[in-house]
């Protein structure tokens, strides 16, 4: 395959490469997890700005990720996860629209292929892919035709039992993301969000029947569920948001003595982003329980059981004294995130789901996104992408012999601090 014997070289330390003769099938994973190395540290594209584009010029960053494009058809399961964590790598830390835009249908049916034919690791790095080319792409009929294609395929997957619990997951991330981004279609957003409910509705059932939540695993694919149908919930109608208040509001509050800590504070998070829509729809809205949910949320906040783990007390009680605040005072924490030289307030309850919802997906590259990605500035209000020359770049950033020296110094300071504490500990121990 010519592609693959002109594209494969890389660098050794000395500098000269060396090139790589075309795959077998014994030794295709081994020289692509070689080729794919370049691509394991998404901070590796930004992190030298001009002197990285020196050495690898967006032709040069192109033409691999067409040869990246080619192995999601090889024969071999780890060259095509190799190739597909090549391509999120990436498309999380740069912008690429028009690369994309040529390729998005060949892109979309290696995704649909990974899906329906691959195993759990593979299926779960096509599904951060196709999420990847919808936040890439934003929220145009582009998007629109990858959702169309893959819908079909998640849903399938979803509604699986039988199917692996982590690639549900993934797959339950991807339809959700996708169908956020592309808004055109509001029926099937419902239909979306219906699949969901038929996921972490099964929740409701565990008081009644011990069958509802039979293992973590299956509890954490009903947090994904919660957690992706309360995202779209955000994006819908008016007259559907009281239709789900309706049908919910009064349900969620069980899952607040799920044994799982992340279950109750994902509970308790959409809880308080319900009451938060709730309330911009109707000033005066009242909750028929509220005192037996604020007895609830006030003990989770203070919650001191010694059968549970002490990181997970500290988890919760930080969340829930949020979601109490929410509830009953109607206030919120606001967050700053700095990017560059803007800086973003997460003032809401749908603001802080949405921004960590993308965080997950992104990772590293979400300050990069912030930056330069116009759909979800725009999702954000956030306006036009910020325009700075090279040199006002230059004096933003801060030398990496410099970056050393603070991050050495930092590393002595914690190490000092923790043999203090060691000692005192030590100290205490042998009084008694």
């Amino acid at each position: 395959m010519k592609v693959i014997r002109v594209s494969f070289y890389f660098f050794s330390q000395g500098g000269q490469h060396r090139n790589v003769q075309p795959f077998s099938d014994e030794d295709a994973s081994i020289e692509t997890m070689s080729h794919c190395s370049g691509f394991s540290d998404p901070a590796s594209f930004t992190e030298d700005g001009p002197e990285a584009e020196e050495d690898a010029t967006q032709e040069d960053l192109e033409y691999k990720l067409k040869g990246f494009i080619d192995l999601t058809l090889d024969k071999s399961a780890k060259t095509r996860q190799a190739a597909l964590e090549g391509l999120k790598n990436a498309l999380t830390s740069k912008t690429l629209f028009d690369f994309i835009l040529e390729r998005r249908m060949t892109l979309t049916d290696s995704i649909e292929r990974c899906i329906k034919k691959g195993k759990s690791d593979e299926q779960c790095a096509a599904a951060g892919l196709a999420c990847l080319l919808c936040v890439q792409l934003g929220s145009g009929i582009e998007s629109e035709e990858i959702f169309k294609t893959l819908a079909p395929v998640l849903k399938k997957i979803i509604s699986d039992g039988t199917a692996n619990i982590q690639t549900r997951r993934a797959c339950i991330t991807c339809l959700g993301i996708c169908c956020f981004i592309v808004t055109e279609d509001i029926t099937e957003l419902y239909f979306t969000m219906e699949c969901l409910e038929n996921i972490f509705t099964k929740s409701y059932q565990k008081e009644r029947d011990t069958n509802g939540i039979s293992s973590t695993h299956s509890t954490m694919l009903h947090i994904n569920a919660l957690l992706t149908w309360t995202l779209l919930l955000t994006i819908c109608p008016v007259s559907e948001v009281k239709k789900k208040l309706e049908m919910h509001l009064h349900k969620l509050p069980s899952l607040l003595s799920c044994d799982d800590v992340n279950m109750r504070i994902a509970a308790g998070e959409t809880l308080a982003l319900l009451f938060e829509l709730a309330r911009e729809m109707d000033a005066d809205f009242f909750y028929e329980d509220m005192e037996l949910l604020s007895q609830k949320l006030r003990s989770l906040a203070t919650d001191g059981n010694k059968h549970r783990a002490k990181v997970d007390k500290r988890k919760q009680r930080s969340v829930f004294r949020d979601v109490l605040r929410a509830i009953e005072e109607r206030d919120f924490t606001t967050e700053t995130v700095k990017f560059g030289p803007e800086r973003m307030y997460i003032d809401c309850w749908v603001k802080k789901l949405t921004y960590y919802t993308f965080k997950e997906i992104l990772g590293s590259g979400m300050q990069y996104h912030l930056q330069s990605n116009e759909f979800l500035r725009n999702v954000f209000e956030l306006g036009p992408p910020v325009m700075l020359d090279a040199a006002t770049l230059k004096t933003m950033k801060i030398p990496r012999f410099e970056r050393h020296l603070y991050n050495s110094a930092a590393f002595k300071a914690r190490t000092k601090a923790r043999s203090k504490c060691r000692d005192k500990r030590a100290d205490v121990v042998e009084f008694f």
